[in-house]
């Protein structure tokens, strides 16, 4: 049974404060770092490692680990949303600003839809403009020290403003695509952009998701 097909049926959070508008509808507060992942955590030699960007661009590029290490850093510190219904305030990342890569390694798109990938064989669609923002990042860190295995490292992408499993872990590339087809959750009844404020967890149908799915996970 698919996911989206299997949290339907459970229960929904209580209306609960929304801190001045901050925490969206249907999300429970926690202080924990559930940790949820699609298949096997990958382990990796750094000297093999490598981050693509190709498609429909005016060049495509390769890139190491010391590539994205060598750019500016910034940190950000961002509130985090799942669509399973846990939010967790004042998250700090620190890492590569995307714009800001784009302009380090020379890269003009040339399509507004980007096909996010992780491993392994992991993929999610999104809009060129939602990498735009001043705190979207390529991720190294999280709370000044590198992020763990199993929350992306080497490298994840934070988006924020988006339900989180737009934030690929374990990223390695992007593809520039002239739609905007639908990555691996997406194809299996999550929504194509995913915007937490709006509630766009699923596709078609509104669905419930239970406000303990994401208890029944390990956490940091």
């Amino acid at each position: 049974m698919k996911k989206a097909d299997r949290i339907k049926r459970m229960k929904t959070p209580k209306n609960q404060e929304d801190f001045n508008g901050r925490l969206p509808r249907g999300q429970v507060l926690t202080e924990k770092f559930p940790i949820l992942h699609e298949g096997d955590v990958p382990t990796y030699d750094l000297d093999n490692w490598d981050l693509k960007i190709t498609g429909k661009v005016n060049k495509e590029v390769s890139l190491k680990y010391e590539d994205i290490l060598n750019m500016p850093q910034i940190d950000i510190t961002v509130d985090i949303h799942c669509v399973t219904r846990w939010s967790r305030f004042n998250n700090t990342f620190t890492g590569v600003r995307f714009r800001d890569f784009l302009k380090e390694i020379g890269v003009q798109p040339k399509s507004n839809y980007v096909m996010l990938k992780g491993d392994y064989d992991y993929t999610s669609n999104i809009e060129l403009d939602d990498l735009m923002g001043d705190d979207i990042l390529l991720a190294h860190s999280f709370e000044g020290k590198p992020l763990t295995d199993k929350h992306g490292w080497p490298l994840r992408l934070v988006v924020p403003h988006l339900y989180f499993w737009k934030s690929v872990k374990w990223l390695r590339g992007f593809e520039f695509i002239d739609e905007n087809e639908p990555g691996f959750w997406e194809q299996n009844g999550f929504h194509l952009r995913g915007d937490p404020f709006k509630e766009e967890r699923f596709s078609g149908e509104d669905l419930d998701i239970p406000e303990d799915e994401w208890e029944k996970k390990e956490f940091d």
